[in-house]
Parts: structure tokens; C-alpha cells; sequence
């Protein structure tokens, strides 16, 4: 049949990936560093992903495609539910470059290390349309609020989320996420979340 389905210019695209976390439908991946239309079935012609688009690499064209496919969707949504959510590398705060292009228009996870462990669906709850920072301030031994700042400073970010353990030393990385959100001159939203040590949300 012919319909609107959208095209990825991959010359364009710089692999942020903020079409595929726009995507409702999971129909855009990030492969070899580009993004690419999964499934034609999966498109449901509707564009969320156009606006996301930092290098106007996404467009509509009418072609001969597959129809929309909801019970395809669905069935993959579930699959994805059991995968990795991770969007980007290094996840590492002191390894991330200041200004990596998946920063801009980022949702901001910054995790303690041993928070993924403790929370079993962590990827699903947390790091799930987020990019996503993971430090430990007591086995580093650094001041991660410096290059926090740099990185809330010198790009768009969306909003900040914080996750840490309840143990005291994870006190380090919540003053440094807020202390960078300070120092940054900006107003963005941001939460923090706190888990017990046998995985449960104690306050968010």
C-alpha cells in the first residue's frame, strides 16, 4: 500500500538519538551510530519523531510500505521490556565528553554505581528515555560537580534526575548533582530518588 512513512537522511544524522527515544512506537534504532527505521510495520506515520530531530534528518515521503502493524508493536514492546535501555557510552560521569551531541535536548539520569544492582528493574524505571551518568564520589575520590556543571551549562538539558542509596557516601553525589545545577545559571527540573538497600524507593 502506499502511505506517509518517514525517511532518515543518514547524512544528516549525527546519532543523538532523540528520534528513537521520541519514537512511541520503538520503530527508530541507533545502529553503527545512525539511526535507522526498524520496521516499516512499526511507523504509524504520525511524526513524533520529526521535531526531535536536531539536524532536520527526518522527513515524511508516500511510498509503497507495509501497514501499520499495533499488534506488531505491541508484541515488540514487550521483547523490549527484557532489554537494556542504555542510549549511550560511557555511562561513567569522569569518562563522558562535556559536549556529546546525545546530551542536547537530554532527560539527565545521574545513578550511583550500586543503585542499578539495587533496584531490580532499574533500566525500565530509571534509565528509560534518559541519558544516563553513573559515579561513585567514595571509590573516585573526585569532585563530580565541576564537570556536572559543564555538562548542564553547555547544553540543553531537559531535566535531572538523581539516584542514590540511602548509605551516607552517596550524599557526595546528590550535593554534586545540585551543587552543578546551581552553578549552571539554570532553572531545570530535577528530582531525587532514594533507595534502600534492599531495592525499594524510600523517597522521590
Amino acid at each position: 500500500m502506499i502511505r506517509k512513512i518517514i525517511h532518515i537522511d543518514e547524512e544528516k544524522c549525527n546519532g543523538c538519538g532523540l528520534c528513537a527515544r521520541a519514537c512511541h512506537e520503538s520503530a527508530i534504532g541507533i545502529i553503527d551510530g545512525k539511526a535507522k527505521l526498524l520496521r516499516e510495520d512499526y511507523c504509524d506515520g504520525l511524526g513524533d519523531c520529526l521535531p526531535a530531530c536536531p539536524t532536520n534528518a527526518i522527513s515524511f515521503v508516500e511510498k509503497e510500505a507495509a501497514a501499520y502493524d499495533e499488534a506488531a508493536v505491541l508484541e515488540n514492546k514487550k521483547k523490549l521490556e527484557a532489554h537494556s535501555q542504555l542510549q549511550q557510552w560511557p555511562v561513567q560521569i569522569k569518562l563522558a565528553p562535556v559536549n556529546a551531541p546525545y546530551f542536547d535536548g537530554a532527560k539527565l539520569l545521574v545513578a550511583a554505581d550500586c543503585s542499578a544492582y539495587a533496584y531490580g528493574d532499574f533500566h525500565n524505571r530509571f534509565i528509560k528515555g534518559h541519558v544516563t551518568l553513573i559515579g561513585c564520589p567514595k571509590l573516585d575520590n573526585v569532585d563530580y560537580s565541576e564537570k556536572l556543571t559543564e555538562i548542564i551549562k553547555n547544553n540543553n538539558i531537559k531535566s535531572v534526575t538523581i539516584v542514590r542509596m540511602e548509605v551516607p557516601c552517596c550524599g557526595g553525589l546528590e550535593l554534586a548533582a545540585k551543587k552543578a545545577l546551581q552553578e549552571s545559571g539554570k532553572f531545570i527540573p530535577w528530582q531525587v530518588v532514594t533507595l534502600s538497600l534492599d531495592g525499594q524507593i524510600l523517597d522521590e
